[in-house]
């Protein structure tokens, strides 16, 4: 087992839930496909290849228990499929995304653009920030350059 996943699971006892063969199953196939940002019925196929026995219903359980937890990021980029990604270890924010309007493509900005905005939002409205998430909907340079 890897070290993310021993870690994952040492997560999970702090919390008082074991590493069942389904949720190893569910996580195995979000770090491999770390990437990917796999829909629930996604990520349900693949845990099929690995664990048969395995139902959606379970799956998306282990999806709901592994976003409760922090241990997967829950997005949705507007078109109405809830999509899952395994949060990056020792990250303090989640990170932003491109997502081109004419290919679809999604690609991953990893710099954290709204510390400042953060910090406006926290002194003057008062408010604790645990977390942000920015989406930008656009045209990404493959799709600029075939027009």
């Amino acid at each position: 087992m890897g070290t993310r996943m021993e870690g994952i699971k040492k997560q999970l006892h702090r919390e008082k839930y074991k590493l069942t063969p389904q949720r190893e199953a569910t996580l195995q196939v979000l770090i491999e496909n770390e990437k990917a940002h796999l829909s629930a019925e996604e990520v349900y196929l693949l845990v099929k290849d690995k664990a048969p026995d395995t139902g959606l219903a379970t799956v998306y359980r282990t999806l709901d228990l592994l976003s409760e937890l922090n241990i997967l990021d829950k997005i949705n980029f507007g078109d109405g499929v809830a999509r899952y990604e395994i949060r990056k270890e020792g990250v303090k924010h989640f990170h932003h995304h491109l997502i081109c309007l004419e290919c679809g493509e999604v690609n991953e900005i990893q710099e954290d653009l709204l510390s400042d905005v953060e910090e406006k939002v926290a002194s003057k409205y008062n408010f604790l920030v645990k977390d942000h998430r920015l989406i930008f909907h656009g045209i990404c340079e493959k799709c600029q350059k075939i027009k």
